[in-house]
């Protein structure tokens, strides 16, 4: 028998069609799960669903804001007539750069609107199809910045500091359910966002920012997507039926080992 096999469960990830939320769509898939991607951009959305049906996966792909709660929850509602709701992973997030003083109303509103109100949109309209069957695993992603401070990341921080304490409050509320709900908080991850943003803030200095940025994890490199979706699979697994409430770093030292 497997181990942390995903057959038979359905699993929603939010922000899946690309970086970590796409490891995990891909991931899970692998591992047997039917997968709902939910996703802003409808190109990279069908991307990822033609590459995980081209690989014998099962998946559907829903064009999703995760802020607007009416639309999450009328596709909540469309995943559940497909049969039970078994995973939800809240992935998708937006990233912000500055402090108090240069973050403005604006940008401090949307990050809230995406980081924030996103997730409590997800599990919100998940949480009632969970109780009907009395089983199912929320996990959150959160970041090292919700645990420790980091310069010029004001609005990202107060984001993430949300979703783990939603995490801790979920678990909590719901332990008579059978619903388990974990967060993950990764240090700097290399995706596509993080090539794109040293190419365009630091043109012609790509090799030496990035050995920079590496160096900043005490192991000496990024994390990779794979790693943060194996974490994924194993806390929505049978495996993990003992885990609940709890925040996994995964940060190459990154909190513990620093300074």
């Amino acid at each position: 028998m497997s181990i942390f096999s995903l057959k038979g469960k359905t699993a929603i990830i939010t922000g899946g069609a690309s970086g970590i939320g796409k490891a995990i769509a891909q991931r899970f898939a692998a591992q047997g799960a039917s997968i709902y991607i939910l996703e802003f951009n409808k190109e990279k959305g069908e991307e990822t669903l033609d590459e995980i049906v081209k690989n014998e996966g099962k998946a559907k792909f829903y064009e999703c804001d995760v802020s607007r709660q009416e639309q999450v929850i009328n596709i909540m509602a469309q995943i559940a007539e497909d049969g039970p709701i078994d995973i939800l992973i809240n992935n998708a997030g937006i990233a912000h750069v500055g402090n108090v003083e240069n973050t403005s109303e604006e940008e401090l509103d949307r990050i809230y609107q995406v980081n924030v109100k996103g997730i409590y949109n997800c599990i919100y309209a998940v949480i009632p199809y969970m109780k009907k069957k009395n089983n199912g695993c929320i996990v959150n992603m959160a970041s090292v910045a919700s645990v420790v401070g980091i310069a010029d990341r004001f609005a990202y921080s107060m984001s993430k500091g949300a979703a783990l304490t939603m995490t801790y409050s979920v678990a909590k509320d719901y332990l008579e359910h059978g619903i388990r709900c974990n967060s993950i908080s990764p240090a700097r991850v290399h995706t596509p966002f993080v090539d794109g943003f040293i190419s365009k803030n630091y043109p012609g200095k790509e090799a030496e920012i990035f050995e920079k940025l590496s160096k900043t994890q005490p192991i000496g490199r990024m994390g990779k997507t794979e790693e943060v979706a194996n974490l994924a699979v194993y806390l929505c697994s049978d495996e993990a039926s003992f885990i609940t409430g709890t925040n996994f770093p995964i940060d190459g030292g990154f909190i513990k080992l620093n300074g």
